[in-house]
């Protein structure tokens, strides 16, 4: 197991400068031969969509490499392996560069990967699954907490659990959420169901029928034998619907908010009791 380190969790900024490489006159930027860089080992994406890279190539072919790649080097091999910066690095072999601008950095194999995940994270470049095996890395290779992962990329520790739950799921509706034919949505509403046998079969049936992710959510309260409460007007104001979604963001799960003139009362959704903990503790350390 690696040795942990830290101080990676204020992100790229640190590394990657914002200036164009090709004008700031930056000496830590060299240009090296695009055959001699090597991929991330522990790179967290697995899909690039095509015309996103046409279009990054065609970019590039027209205003180069804006922002260098960050890279570690292997003198006695004469290689370097990537850090951050795969979906450029891609694009530029499309487009037939021969060199590419990189910035070389001395850094261990957990720092790799969390720089690649942070890399992807901030952009927003992971799919769900994608980031749930990247957090399972960080964990299970480098002893990461949730907690510890929930400060290296910048969300709630709740957010670090429920998307690592989603690896719980059949295989079948990991690749279903994969290749975009579900959403986050509906995967962490099937994850409710007690069985894989019960989260296919219920899968099965929002596919066929395209359900929504709110009518998932009916399809399996009905699957769970949970009873119809009728329907209420809710009307909020609009200064706590924007609380209400920030607080979903920032707990990293389903809030709801009742208001009324004599009060009101904030429901804070969890799905299990390593969920509720989760949600217990990032209370309590914010106070």
């Amino acid at each position: 197991m690696a040795k942990r380190k830290t101080g990676l969790g204020k992100g790229l900024d640190a590394l990657i400068p914002t200036s164009n490489p090709q004008e700031s006159g930056d000496e830590g930027i060299r240009k090296i031969p695009i055959n001699q860089v090597l991929p991330n080992p522990h790179q967290p994406r697995y899909n690039f969509r095509e015309n996103e890279l046409t279009e990054l190539s065609q970019s590039i072919q027209e205003h180069g490499i804006l922002q260098p790649l960050i890279v570690t080097e292997d003198i006695a091999n004469q290689q370097y392996t990537l850090i951050a910066g795969e979906r450029r690095l891609q694009a530029a072999k499309l487009a037939g560069l021969t060199e590419v601008p990189v910035i070389i950095r001395d850094v261990s194999e957990q720092e790799r990967l969390e720089l690649a995940l942070i890399e992807n994270v901030q952009r927003e470049d992971l799919n769900p699954l994608e980031k749930a095996k990247a957090y399972q890395q960080l964990s299970t290779e480098f002893n990461f907490t949730h907690e510890e992962i929930a400060k290296s990329v910048g969300v709630s520790r709740a957010s670090v659990t429920n998307t690592l739950r989603l690896l719980n799921l059949p295989q079948e509706i990991q690749n279903a959420l994969s290749q975009g034919e579900i959403s986050e949505g509906h995967a962490r509403t099937l994850l409710s169901l007690p069985t894989p046998q019960a989260q296919l079969a219920a899968y099965k049936t929002v596919q066929k029928n395209k359900l929504s992710v709110r009518q998932t959510e009916e399809l399996v309260k009905k699957l769970l034998g949970v009873k119809p409460t009728q329907k209420q007007k809710r009307e909020l104001p609009p200064e706590l619907v924007e609380i209400e979604k920030q607080l979903r963001s920032f707990l990293g799960t389903k809030v709801r908010i009742t208001h009324g003139s004599k009060g009101g009362t904030i429901i804070l959704h969890y799905y299990s009791d390593e969920e509720l903990e989760s949600l217990i503790d990032h209370i309590l350390q914010k106070q």
